[in-house]
């Protein structure tokens, strides 16, 4: 039986599913290529109607005492533990990510920034600044309505890690989802309300370019969340200007993990596995320029084939897959594009290769160079191209020589030549001795083309608020006339 995923209407407003009124919008199971959900996006004027709804709803939930939005939170994240199961098959279908990732890695970590901006909610608080007689104090207040954008690779998490901080902070959000994966967000919209958000705080519009176009330059809009490409980025970046928008951007990479002769073998062989293939490789931060030292090159290729030489494909919803499909025949191209191009300026594949149909397995080049086109613009899928280096100040500057600084990463069993090397690579977030780990404590994001703002953590509260200065006068006023 062919699986469905029909949502009850396209779009979430003001609490109520809402039928859109513009173009169809095909839902793909990426394993078959079924159409499992018929969506419709929304038009200017349900875009224009979603951030009016939200305006209006978003005071009264500013005004509430912030551990009140705090327990509305946690109270999300305990509905999503109770349905993981169902939700985590809605993912699967959603993004064709193997269901032995989606029941630990997508809503659960999820449930994880909602519990966390839950907790957080209530001890927000400005600051009292001494000035002798008089004084001063800050205030931290929400900005209104903050728009999301989301990617495809992670549609369920990036939901809930942008309305996470921006709820507890006392915002309303209108979020787009991609047009690619957008049955999570209509999810989390109605678990939302369940769990006791007013309506209008949370609403889901869907659609292509043009309906995030409309979102970002709403009027009633006062900040823009993207996560995407870069393109996308400078696109939404200009728009966002015009009204002088505040923004957060998660954008592409180009990451370099790095790995030193005196390694671990099978940790960094594990860490370059989940630095490239994990999820198809389809996640902003891999490290997908494995830097190998000398002395460690041989042992590590050997180790690398021998563990990939047998992953498992097929069919996602089967427990036993450990590599899905790619989310779509166009992305597929892509990555085919590339791989051929790797080949065609004299990388050779270690293994893997362009595959077919809606897969494409595990795949190493060796033998590249750092001009090569497979190392220099993000594939977004299972590739990884090794480079061989020979010393510290050379690896250093061969990572940092590129336009990306999302993230990096570093093995070495020198702890301080760990931490010597991470403090000068440019980028937003590192690992040393693990990679692609991002829990909700700490901030995440990119620095130069890789974006701007951060994500999780308290840092987060910064990007979906602004300061309030207050000038308290005990005294008298003096003036000179």
């Amino acid at each position: 039986m062919s699986p469905t995923a029909q949502p009850a209407a396209s779009l979430f407003i003001d609490g109520c599913p809402v039928e859109g009124e513009g173009a169809t919008l095909p839902v793909l199971y990426p394993y078959t290529g079924e159409e499992i959900a018929s969506l419709r996006e929304a038009s200017d004027d349900q875009v224009a109607h979603a951030c009016r709804v939200a305006a209006a709803a978003q005071p009264a939930w500013a005004a509430l005492a912030p551990v009140e939005r705090g327990r509305v939170l946690t109270r999300a994240a305990a509905i999503i533990r109770e349905r993981n199961k169902e939700l985590s098959r809605l993912e699967t279908l959603d993004t064709g990510k193997p269901i032995q990732e989606t029941l630990v890695a997508d809503w659960e970590s999820g449930a994880q920034a909602l519990e966390f901006f839950g907790g957080l909610a209530a001890s927000i608080t400005g600051q009292m600044i001494p000035l002798g007689q008089d004084w001063a104090y800050t205030r931290r207040e929400p900005l209104g309505v903050c728009a999301g954008i989301g990617a495809w690779n992670y549609p369920s998490q990036i939901a809930c890690w942008k309305a996470a901080p921006a709820l507890a902070m006392g915002n309303a959000m209108v979020f787009k989802p991609s047009e690619e994966t957008p049955l999570g967000a209509l999810k989390l919209a109605e678990i939302l309300l369940e769990a006791g958000l007013p309506a209008g705080l949370y609403n889901v519009v869907q659609g292509r370019g043009q309906v995030g176009a409309a979102l970002t330059t709403d009027p009633n809009v006062a900040k823009v969340s993207l996560t995407g490409s870069v393109p996308t980025g400078r696109r939404v970046y200009t728009a966002a200007a015009e009204g002088m928008r505040h923004v957060t951007m998660e954008l592409g990479g180009k990451s370099p993990l790095i790995i030193f002769d005196d390694a671990n073998l099978e940790h960094a062989v594990s860490a370059a596995v989940l630095a490239n293939f994990y999820s198809s490789g389809q996640i902003c931060s891999n490290g997908t320029r494995v830097f190998l030292q000398d002395g460690i090159r041989e042992a590590f290729l050997d180790r690398l084939a021998e563990r990939v030489r047998n992953v498992r494909m097929g069919d996602p919803l089967d427990p036993e897959t450990q590599h899905g499909p790619i989310v779509s025949p166009v992305q597929a191209g892509k990555i085919r594009a590339a791989i051929a191009a790797g080949e065609a300026e004299g990388a050779r594949l270690l293994c893997g290769g362009p595959g077919e149909g809606a897969f494409v397995p595990p795949t190493v080049f060796i033998d590249a160079s750092d001009e090569m086109t497979i190392a220099r613009d993000e594939i977004f899928g299972p590739v990884m191209t090794t480079l061989v280096f020979h010393d510290e100040e050379e690896v250093i500057r061969r990572a940092n020589a590129t336009g990306f600084g999302l993230a990096a990463g570093v093995f070495t069993q020198d702890l301080s030549r760990a931490h010597r090397v991470v403090g000068r690579l440019e980028a937003g977030t590192c690992w040393i001795n693990s990679y692609n780990l991002t829990p909700v404590e700490m901030p995440f994001g990119g620095v130069k083309l890789s974006g701007l703002g951060r994500e999780n953590s308290a840092a987060a509260i910064e990007h979906y608020s602004q300061l309030k200065s207050v000038y308290v006068g005990m005294g008298g006023v003096d003036a000179p006339y």
